[in-house]
């Protein structure tokens, strides 16, 4: 997994090479940590936002090693509040390399969306413009916002984790690489999501032969305690699908609804295959359309607290790829993130 490019580690005030401080016994509700990603899309050749403020210590880590110490530091100082500064996948980044330091017991979280996607902010309902000094401020004012990530775990490798709000697998990786193309030609957030959406609709109608917009994917889900398989439809594949995807967020970019109406727990949407009548349908099932149809044309919708998942493809978690596998996606922890 990637970490967050960056461009220097500095956490204050432990100085490079020093030891790092004695554990707290209680957070700090005056001491706020920020990770910065330089290389996220609105930070490049822009200086860290100034808040002259000593409460307020920030890290830059370059890899996944120096993420690492810089949140064990601000674990260990009992930072009140930890500042995400960058896209949705330098949350991910923070959010997984964190949970080995705070556990259950994590800081209050702001995000300031700076990256091509930031999912999340639209989710919690932040402006495109947030500043930190501004996000300080409504951390004072004590305006929060409940969600729970998705952990996802590797079934053969017990140490492998990794927190995140978007997982989606088959089709839904052409999407991303559509995504990337939009965002090389200037396209980001909603207008790469949307020209993304109707890449891919276009592509699945009109393909010929094996285009890889209509091609399935080797997985199988389950769902539940009892690991109960999801249904299929007599649509494609039996042992294969066309996409699925899987969240925890509440509201999406361009008022969309993919997962239909918000329910608690791990939300799901798996499409069996690319049948012409559904890609055209795509529209309006991305903006929350359910009907009995949707079951019989091979669209599943709904919710759980686990699943358990095995593909013989790459999976997109927050704009990264993943490598094929068997995995468990479980709640992750309760986080409290800053709202305006």
């Amino acid at each position: 997994m990637k970490s967050p490019p960056t461009d220097s580690a500095t956490l204050i005030p432990v100085p490079p090479g020093s030891a790092p401080p004695r554990p707290v016994q209680s957070a700090n509700a005056s001491l706020v940590g920020v990770v910065r990603n330089p290389r996220s899309h609105r930070n490049k050749k822009h200086p860290p936002d100034d808040v002259a403020d000593p409460a307020v210590l920030v890290a830059s880590p370059r890899t996944k090693s120096e993420l690492s110490e810089a949140l064990a530091g601000f674990a260990q100082l009992g930072v009140g509040l930890l500042v995400i500064d960058g896209g949705d996948g330098t949350v991910r980044d923070v959010l997984t390399q964190g949970i080995e330091h705070f556990g259950s017991n994590w800081p209050r979280l702001a995000v300031l969306p700076k990256g091509k996607t930031n999912a999340l902010a639209v989710d919690l309902g932040l402006p495109a413009d947030w500043p930190l000094e501004k996000a300080i401020a409504a951390a004072r004012v004590g305006h929060t916002t409940r969600r729970r990530p998705i952990l996802i775990e590797r079934s053969d490798d017990p140490k492998w984790r990794a927190l995140g709000f978007i997982m989606g697998a088959g089709m839904f990786n052409q999407a991303i690489d559509a995504g990337q193309v939009a965002h090389r030609l200037g396209a980001f957030q909603g207008l790469a999501v949307g020209l993304s959406a109707a890449t891919g609709m276009f592509q699945a109608l009109f393909g010929i032969g094996q285009s890889a917009w209509r091609a399935l994917s080797a997985m199988h889900i389950r769902t539940g305690p009892m690991a109960e398989d999801l249904p299929h439809s007599e649509h494609g594949n039996p042992a294969a699908r066309y996409a699925c995807g899987f969240s925890t967020l509440e509201r999406f970019p361009l008022g969309m609804h993919p997962f239909g109406k918000p329910v608690p727990g791990i939300q799901y949407i798996v499409v069996d295959a690319p049948l012409r009548r559904v890609m055209a349908l795509v529209p309006l099932i991305l903006k929350g359309l359910d009907r009995p149809l949707l079951k019989r044309l091979g669209v599943h919708r709904g919710a759980s607290d686990e699943i358990a998942l095995d593909l013989e493809g790459s999976f997109i978690l927050d704009g990264e790829s993943f490598p094929a596998g068997a995995y468990t996606l479980r709640l992750g922890p309760d986080l409290h993130f800053i709202a305006p």
